[in-house]
């Protein structure tokens, strides 16, 4: 009976490990109109990631990957999209949350990544250190922030136009991003 058991646990966990990538791969025939495997990007704005992972929910924990970072595009799947980060990086598995960001996969990766790197000249030098260091500070401009930590969930921040955007340090802790004038007047955790 114990064998039984442990076989099958065994199973169970080997069936769901298998089926855990194909959401992130194998989907290549829905990739966006002029995007391949292959192509090469960068990075719209600076992001974490935590165990190869980034939620497009944007928890602010992990390891950075900064603005204007290349990529390389590796997979594409129903639930997200897997890059690389270049020369000789990571690989990084991008869950897209729905529910979160109110996007489609390919809705996400167009915010997430573009051709181009991002014209950082429009920016103080003050907000491109902070936004190179992925940080957000008191007198940022709203592009600026964007920029340095990426877009709040819009379940907790429906429209950008308000003057508090929340954002997510991890599943159970937020901090909010105030405005006045759009500029960065407090943060407060």
């Amino acid at each position: 009976m114990r064998k039984f058991g442990l076989w099958f646990w065994l199973l169970l966990m080997l069936i769901g490990l298998s089926g855990c990538p194909k959401a992130f791969k194998g989907n290549e025939a829905n990739l966006p109109a002029g995007v391949a495997i292959g192509d090469h990007f960068y990075t719209q704005y600076s992001f974490q990631y935590e165990k190869n992972r980034h939620r497009t929910t944007n928890y602010r924990r992990g390891l950075l990957v900064p603005i204007n970072t290349e990529v390389e595009l590796v997979s594409w799947g129903r639930k997200g999209f897997q890059i690389r980060v270049l020369p000789s990086g990571p690989v990084i598995q991008i869950e897209n949350v729905q529910k979160h960001t109110g996007d489609t996969v390919e809705q996400a990766f167009h915010k997430m990544l573009a051709r181009r790197p991002v014209n950082l000249r429009r920016f103080t030098p003050r907000e491109r250190k902070l936004i190179k260091a992925g940080k957000v500070a008191v007198g940022m401009r709203k592009q600026a922030v964007i920029a340095a930590i990426g877009y709040p969930p819009v379940a907790a921040t429906p429209t950008l136009d308000l003057d508090e955007w929340r954002y997510w340090s991890s599943r159970f802790d937020t901090f909010i991003v105030r405005f006045r004038n759009g500029k960065v007047v407090a943060i407060i955790n």
